[in-house]
């Protein structure tokens, strides 16, 4: 591992914390935030339009969408003007490895689908017939703990590599040395780590109540905390060939 990259180990409490910093940042700027957020998961919903392809693609370019968020809180805490262009500033650095980091998120999702599927979980459709919310929520009666396994693998890998996007985009990392880096940092913080998803949890099911109207600041929050995470606990500050334009 790099010998100018060191990582803080952080209490539990400091979690929390990269979302109130976050907020702080998001109320700079709240309308150029709730912009980038709104056009990522237009490009997103948008790409899945299209049959298999679309859905490949979308989960290739969601670590290319992260970089970009954390490079914009980036600019933003150096005193820069976010702009609409800054949603696309992960697609300049390091592209190439942040599109293989999504496409090992991509097979981690679907080697979790094979075990959900060997372990019972009911497929959405019989033969030709799809079946009804009320069909499969039947079929899935007893096998629920099949789904709270598939969350816990996926929270797991999505909380090991979470760290991943940005340092590829400062570091200009290979997505393997970026993926070490991540996972150690993530075990290195557990506490940390844990603290702010649970907190971040508590504010998406708030944020769905009522009509999912406290997203327009969820999300933002959860892009930011991208980035607020990765410089508290990664001292050392980006090398100068890799500071975002």
């Amino acid at each position: 591992m790099d010998p100018t990259i060191r990582v803080a180990e952080l209490g539990a409490g400091r979690g929390p914390a990269w979302l109130a910093e976050s907020f702080r940042l998001f109320r700079g700027a709240p309308l150029q935030w709730i912009a980038l957020c709104a056009g990522w998961l237009a490009i997103s919903l948008g790409l899945l339009l299209v049959p298999f392809l679309g859905l490949v693609v979308s989960n290739l370019l969601q670590p290319v969408f992260f970089a970009s968020f954390a490079i914009a809180a980036y600019r933003q805490a150096s005193g820069e003007r976010l702009v609409m262009r800054d949603l696309f500033r992960g697609f300049r650095r390091n592209m190439r490895a942040l599109v293989n980091l999504g496409a090992l998120l991509l097979l981690a999702q679907l080697v979790i689908l094979m075990l959900m599927a060997a372990l019972g979980m009911p497929m959405v459709e019989e033969g030709d017939h799809i079946l009804t919310v009320e069909e499969y929520v039947e079929l899935l009666q007893g096998k629920e703990w099949i789904l709270g396994i598939g969350l816990g693998l996926t929270v797991l890998v999505k909380g090991a590599l979470w760290f991943a996007p940005p340092l590829i985009a400062f570091h200009g990392m290979s997505t393997t040395h970026a993926v070490r880096w991540s996972v150690y940092a993530a075990f290195a913080n557990l506490g940390a780590m844990l603290a702010y998803g649970a907190v971040l949890l508590v504010l998406f099911v708030a944020g769905m109540l009522p009509w999912a109207l406290g997203l327009v600041v969820v999300l933002p929050l959860a892009a930011i905390s991208t980035y607020v995470g990765y410089h508290e606990v990664f001292e050392a500050t980006p090398a100068p060939d890799a500071t975002p334009p």
